[in-house]
């Protein structure tokens, strides 16, 4: 019986590691980029303009490496042997939160850059959790369910039979 595991090199790693990356940013930035060209056409309406161009692809590299780092936690591995649906939502959960945690820690920097008072910090972060930070939430959830979703099943199918599925040829039974 061969016992021996193949070790990967750390340009293997590396590799692994950018392409996850990339999968993450452009996947996000699709998404978060349709969001808020539908923001911005339905307030056109309205006569009012945005300059937010480029936020879907600033937010999706943040919140890709977010997820990143997320994913090495151990916690998260804790329903893998579930039925698909299981760890799928509760990622979508775990990673919800976690990026709307970094979301307010990236808003308190700010207010400190701004020079708000330390002991302000609170109170204004509590003021931002208001509906357009649910909202936002929300969306975040709703967008992890299929990126999760697929996530999990490249995780137990393995990534050529996924990519076979869905870019080869059907059986012709």
């Amino acid at each position: 019986m061969d016992t021996t595991v193949t070790k990967k090199s750390w340009k293997q790693k590396l590799l692994h590691e950018i392409s996850e990356y990339a999968i993450n940013v452009v996947y996000l930035s699709l998404f978060f980029s349709a969001v808020i060209f539908y923001r911005r056409a339905v307030l056109a309406q309205y006569d009012i303009e945005l300059d937010d161009y480029f936020y879907g692809i600033i937010k999706a590299l943040i919140i890709g490496k977010v997820v990143m780092i997320a994913g090495f936690f151990p916690f998260v591995k804790h329903f893998d042997n579930k039925p698909l649906v299981v760890p799928a939502l509760f990622k979508s959960v775990v990673f919800t939160l976690w990026v709307m945690l970094f979301d307010s820690l990236e808003e308190a920097i700010k207010e400190l850059i701004n020079h708000a008072a330390l002991a302000q910090l609170p109170t204004m972060l509590l003021e931002r959790m208001g509906p357009v930070w649910f909202a936002s939430a929300i969306l975040i959830f709703f967008c992890f369910i299929p990126f999760f979703a697929f996530k999990e099943m490249v995780r137990v199918e393995g990534a050529a039979k996924i990519r076979n599925l869905f870019l080869g040829e059907k059986n012709q039974d």
